[in-house]
């Protein structure tokens, strides 16, 4: 049996700031991410419900007859958490009701369609949307106690959480085979459940390839024909996968960056695993290669709730990754070791006129150069988030 430790989440500094703004905060991100545990640490010792909606009986009546749902379930109570609401039908004017009747109510889903228009339009001004993903880095680090360590503990603490993704069950399970059953069993309920049955898609097969294409060409520019020649899948039905994996938290996918917005639109993203753990347990990888840990990287930044994109030319130089920060632009490279400064920073510097730049390393010295007037910083994955 494996004992689920809790582990402060980096999403707390923001729940405390909001729980006493709106009547409704949703909770949203992948199965097993660990939503319903932050939610329940945040209602212990207090007078609250906890409601999971695969109970037929809860649900039926949140459905049949919301009077009589609030009157069970929700008057006299603090706050009140309904687990998994998605599943219910038409919740979107239910949970005005229950938000205008001056009761805290708490959401989690493990989907985006919880966030459709169906949904958010009854909940304007009302809601606040909240991110749990698999342990970040530094929630990695705290289930495990590691406080201080030296470079090449570190690097291994890292190649652990890149290999076998930050899900609590599977971070906390010691033995590598019993991570990987972990892993795989959790793919396939994703799969069957969160995405082909909430999305109503038949083929899992079908889906199940597609997904293991994505994991392979983690990082490289999506290419329609490419999928339709690799898998035998039509257009509509690639754009339908990919539509109910990103809702799903699955995949993530990257835009390029244009100061041109509408380009941004029309061009081809980059797609990367929400969870690089789930990846290789799709392509059976074992070793942390530039491919994985640029998708490892990609992963970590928009865990810290960063929206990533990329930079690529016509003349194919690119950049990883770009963010946007109060108006500064900072590119981002990935590399497996310490080299020199790679034509893509540089193109990038002197186009956009950059005052930092950031070469992420897994292996060598961090140190710091300067080049055209922009500061180029050699670091680690584990000391970025405070640079950014």
């Amino acid at each position: 049996m494996i004992t689920i430790m809790y582990v402060s989440r980096e999403v707390q500094t923001r729940f405390d700031k909001v729980k006493n703004l709106y009547p409704v905060i949703a909770v949203v991100g992948p199965r097993q991410a660990g939503k319903t545990t932050f939610l329940k640490e945040q209602i212990k010792n207090k007078n609250s419900n906890y409601l999971l909606f695969d109970d037929p009986d809860i649900k039926n009546m949140f459905d049949e007859d919301i009077k009589k749902f609030e009157q069970q379930y929700v008057l006299g109570k603090e706050m009140v958490v309904l687990d998994e609401v998605q599943y219910a039908k038409s919740p979107g004017q239910k949970l005005k009701y229950l938000a205008d009747t001056k009761h805290t109510i708490w959401l989690t889903s493990s989907s985006e369609v919880l966030l459709s228009k169906k949904v958010l339009s009854y909940l304007v001004g009302r809601v606040s949307i909240l991110r749990i993903y698999p342990f970040s880095l530094r929630e990695f680090l705290a289930s495990k106690n590691i406080t201080a360590s030296t470079s090449q503990s570190m690097e291994r603490e890292i190649e652990e959480h890149a290999l076998y993704g930050g899900y609590p069950k599977v971070v906390l399970t010691a033995e590598l085979e019993l991570k990987q059953i972990l892993l795989n069993d959790l793919r396939e309920t994703m799969l069957l459940k969160d995405v082909a049955k909430t999305f109503s898609i038949e083929d899992g097969a079908s889906l199940e390839k597609f997904t293991q294409y994505l994991a392979i060409n983690s990082g490289k520019q999506l290419s329609y024909e490419a999928v339709v020649q690799t898998i035998g899948i039509s257009f509509q039905t690639i754009k339908k996968y990919l539509d109910a994996l990103e809702k799903s938290y699955f995949i993530v996918s990257i835009k390029p960056y244009y100061t041109n917005k509408n380009k941004e639109l029309s061009k081809r993203p980059k797609i990367y695993l929400v969870d690089t753990g789930l990846g290789n347990s799709m392509t059976k990888t074992n070793v942390l290669d530039g491919r994985m840990f640029e998708n490892y990287v990609g992963a970590e930044l928009v865990k810290w709730g960063f929206t990533p994109k990329y930079w690529r030319t016509k003349t194919k130089v690119e950049v990883d990754f770009v963010i946007e920060k109060e108006k500064e632009i900072i590119p981002i490279e990935v590399k497996l070791s310490e080299q020199n400064i790679g034509r893509g920073i540089q193109s990038f510097i002197q186009q956009y006129k950059t005052k930092r730049a950031y070469i992420v390393i897994r292996k060598g010295k961090e140190q710091t150069v300067e080049k055209n007037g922009c500061v180029i910083k050699f670091i680690k994955i584990n000391n970025l988030k405070e640079e950014l």
